[in-house]
């Protein structure tokens, strides 16, 4: 008897908003909260665990839907970078995960409906897997398992893009059906969009 694997998310949700000029995540977009649109999406994914890694703002962690899949992690050195946060998402990761996806909590028009699509291509052998539309590489990422210790080795405010950039044919690029996959809330003005 075989058993599907474990799948985890990693909702990045610790930053600043320093463009924005704080509470990024709260703002209401089309109605809602920023990051409950985000929440909505990932909890309709087929993962196990959801880790929301916030920092400065602790209402985030509080404010959570009520799903027992979801845990907040608190990222100590949020302020020093994206990196940061990311590699204390994948520590937090079970042990039993086959993989994490990385959603960014300021996207909240990303393309959820390609999990599946993005879980097979892991299975087919794939390394990472993410969405692409009209060229660019975007959100969210799923990572494989033993991509984590390297990119939890990185610094600074970037993600896991250096070394996705190195993997050539180990990166799978899954079309997306719009640009939900690279939109993000940056400065008020997106709110509108």
């Amino acid at each position: 008897m075989t058993t599907d694997p474990y799948w985890s998310a990693i909702v990045l949700a610790a930053g600043q908003s320093n463009r924005f000029g704080g509470g990024k995540l709260r703002a209401v977009y089309r109605q809602r909260p920023v990051l409950d649109w985000v929440m909505s999406g990932v909890l309709s994914c087929p993962v196990q665990e959801v880790l929301v890694v916030w920092g400065g703002d602790p209402q985030l962690a509080q404010d959570l839907p009520d799903d027992e899949r979801i845990r907040p992690v608190w990222a100590k050195d949020h302020a020093s970078g994206m990196a940061a946060s990311l590699a204390q998402g994948l520590g937090a990761v079970s042990v039993q995960s086959a993989g994490a996806f990385v959603y960014l909590g300021d996207m909240p028009r990303a393309p959820f409906g390609l999990a599946s699509a993005m879980i097979s291509a892991i299975g087919q052998g794939a390394m990472v897997v993410a969405p692409i539309f009209e060229g660019r590489r975007g959100h969210p990422v799923l990572l494989s398992r033993p991509l984590f210790d390297q990119i939890g080795q990185l610094t600074g405010d970037r993600g896991a893009g250096p070394v996705l950039d190195q993997l050539g044919g180990q990166l799978t690029l899954v079309e997306a059906p719009d640009d939900g996959c690279l939109f993000d809330i940056d400065h008020p003005g997106d709110l509108l969009v």
